[in-house]
């Protein structure tokens, strides 16, 4: 593998649609930190459903100053009360200042780094620093419900994780704050038409042409 000093990529996508294992493997493959801003929100949503502050923004500010993001890392926050919860607390732009100025610290400190979301290309690494490439992830619903309704251990109905989905990416594209939306020169990854090995394989065909 080409030795190379500098390399952000930025994935972007619809709930389930497959990003946050292709943005893990293709992290492993080219030795870049990985971080994942789904977790921030789903952290910050846990918190506040488990202590229910009088002042979410106030609280998260603090809880930010003091956590670190290896530890958020390593917390189970794929619930589906934190699915549901989480969808209506990114909508709050205090919340999505607290949490970019998290993601903005870290990412100046690594020059190699994937970092993966919904807002990533569009917002976070929109400008200083810009991202090297960008991919957009999309899946069919169908096959979206099905996969996550296999990681929660088929805990809940499969008809309400589709619902639940749909809802969630629905008010991810309308929302006013940093709504998600494919940026010009992101590259389509269709999970549901290909494989796994086949989603890196085309991932890692485009990156190899910039390092």
């Amino acid at each position: 593998m080409k030795k190379f000093k500098k390399l952000i990529i930025a994935c972007d996508g619809e709930s389930a649609s497959g990003k946050s294992t292709a943005a893990k493997l293709i992290s492993r493959k080219y030795r870049l930190m990985l971080l994942n801003s789904g977790l921030l929100y789903r952290y910050a949503s846990r918190e506040i459903i488990n202590h229910n502050p009088k002042n979410n923004i106030n609280f998260l500010k603090k809880k930010f100053r003091t956590i670190s993001y290896q530890k958020i890392h390593k917390l189970n926050l794929h619930s589906e009360k934190i699915s549901n919860h989480v969808s209506f607390l990114a909508k709050n732009r205090n919340v999505r200042k607290i949490i970019n100025t998290f993601q903005k610290k870290l990412i100046k400190k690594n020059k190699k780094i994937c970092v993966e979301g919904r807002d990533i290309a569009s917002k976070i690494l929109a400008k200083s620093p810009k991202y090297d490439l960008a991919f957009y992830f999309k899946c069919d619903v169908k096959v979206a419900s099905y996969r996550r309704w296999l990681d929660i251990k088929k805990k809940v109905p499969l008809k309400n994780v589709r619902n639940s989905l749909n809802k969630r990416t629905s008010m991810d594209k309308k929302r006013k704050n940093s709504p998600l939306v494919r940026v010009d020169d992101a590259i389509l990854i269709r999970t549901d038409k290909l494989s796994k090995n086949q989603v890196i394989l085309k991932m890692s065909e485009h990156i190899d042409k910039i390092i």
